[in-house]
């Protein structure tokens, strides 16, 4: 990008007004103006491409042409935007066409839960009905996990940043390894088996566990396919709920509508959020199996939890995945992120790592973890708008729309290794 900031933007009013919390502005610091697609632009006309797509909630780009048009024309139709969880018009759509495009493929009866507006909502409502439905409280999560900053979601998240937030004492979660946490040579689901068997182990059966098939704020770490089976045929044995947080991972992020849906499971309760929005619009389910949803009326609510705007642009965005071009329109970038991600690692091999990541989410970790932020600096500073993510942050994220066109992604791809080109130029003078 030919980016020519003459001055630095004013950021006052966010410095004085909003809370010290603030955290993607001090990466990224211009004010944005507009977006379409890939592409930000911010007051002063500079242009930006979008390698972050909202944290995974822009999965269909900015400001999409065609999902635009039914938000626009129902808001001048006076459609109801606000509605608790009543029947509206809208809402009905997007449930027929959920199950029509989504689930029947697949062969599932999942209920359609409709627990709040974000992803954490999602989570929440997950864990506790699987200790409603088992009678059970631990919940055996992962190493690394993120699942949400609400004190629930918090209890399964890794990192002990977030952790500390909370304020309080985080209980009723197991930590196991996550698949490949002790390198290749260690079957972590052999060490998770033995101690749910061993009766002297100290771990108690938990009512569900909750796992990632791709760790995108932990790190971009991958579960093989095999390590998801396993996983799924111990919560059968143990009586286990199996509950897939696919919030930053669904949609379509990985190459097909779920991130497991090539494993060839069926978890007990789905979460999604971000991208199932359509727009970037706050919506979020959990799907559960029949035989779960056992709530009383009203036992779990939200004042936002029908957000009748999201179920309109949902419902677009199903159009995606009503055949098979979509998802080979995103293998077909995967598969151009990957070409440079190998040649970048292989070209600074005492820089990078591994490439990690699946689908149009992946990523370089770095040696010394205080590089992949310091890339993601000069990336901006070139156009270029990119996260970390990892326990330390070592891992520089390439996450841009699905729909980006092909000639953005390769200039964003040019703007990112010309980046680690004068990374590495850094790294040699110091």
């Amino acid at each position: 990008m030919n980016n020519q900031v003459m001055e630095k933007p004013k950021l006052d009013v966010f410095d004085q007004l909003e809370s010290e919390v603030r955290s993607y502005c001090r990466s990224f610091k211009t004010v944005f103006h507009k977006a379409r697609n890939a592409k930000l632009w911010d007051t002063r006309g500079n242009e930006y491409i979008d390698f972050f797509a909202g944290a995974g909630a822009l999965n269909y780009g900015h400001n999409n042409a065609k999902i635009r048009k039914k938000l626009v024309d129902y808001l001048l139709e006076d459609g109801v935007t606000h509605s608790l969880d009543m029947a509206t018009e809208a809402k009905e759509t997007f449930l027929t066409r959920f199950r029509e495009v989504i689930l029947k493929p697949r062969g599932w009866d999942h209920k359609v839960m409709f627990p709040g507006p974000t992803g954490t909502n999602a989570v929440e409502a997950a864990l506790k009905i699987a200790r409603k439905a088992t009678g059970r409280t631990s919940i055996l999560c992962f190493t690394n996990a993120f699942h949400g900053m609400s004190l629930g979601s918090l209890s399964v998240t890794g990192n002990a940043f977030k952790r500390k937030g909370a304020g309080v004492e985080l209980s009723h979660s197991v930590f196991m390894p996550y698949d490949g946490y002790f390198g290749d040579n260690v079957d972590t689901m052999a060490y998770i088996e033995k101690l749910l068997d061993d009766p002297g182990s100290g771990v108690p059966l938990p009512a569900a566990v909750i796992v990632e098939a791709v760790q995108g704020e932990g790190g971009l770490n991958a579960a093989s396919r095999k390590w998801l089976r396993r996983l799924e045929r111990l919560c059968r044995s143990k009586g286990m709920l199996l509950i897939l947080d696919d919030i930053q991972m669904g949609c379509g992020r990985t190459g097909s509508f779920f991130s497991f849906d090539d494993a060839g499971i069926e978890p007990d309760i789905i979460c999604l959020s971000k991208s199932i929005g359509g727009y970037g619009l706050p919506m979020a389910l959990t799907l559960l199996k029949p035989g779960i949803d056992i709530w009383e009326p009203g036992e779990h609510n939200g004042t936002f939890r029908g957000n009748n705007l999201g179920f309109i642009a949902a419902t677009e965005a199903l159009a995606y995945w009503e055949n098979d071009q979509f998802r080979r329109d995103i293998h077909s970038r995967e598969r151009r992120m990957r070409l440079t991600l190998e040649r970048v690692s292989e070209k600074y091999g005492s820089m990078c790592g591994e490439v990690r990541g699946r689908g149009m989410i992946q990523g370089i970790a770095f040696r010394k973890p205080e590089l992949a932020g310091r890339l993601s600096e000069l990336a901006f500073e070139s156009g270029l708008i990119l996260e970390t993510s990892g326990p330390r942050g070592e891992v520089a994220k390439l996450m841009p729309p699905l729909t980006i066109e092909m000639n953005t992604l390769e200039q964003g791809l040019v703007i990112f290794e010309n980046s680690v080109d004068k990374l590495a130029a850094e790294e040699v003078k110091s």
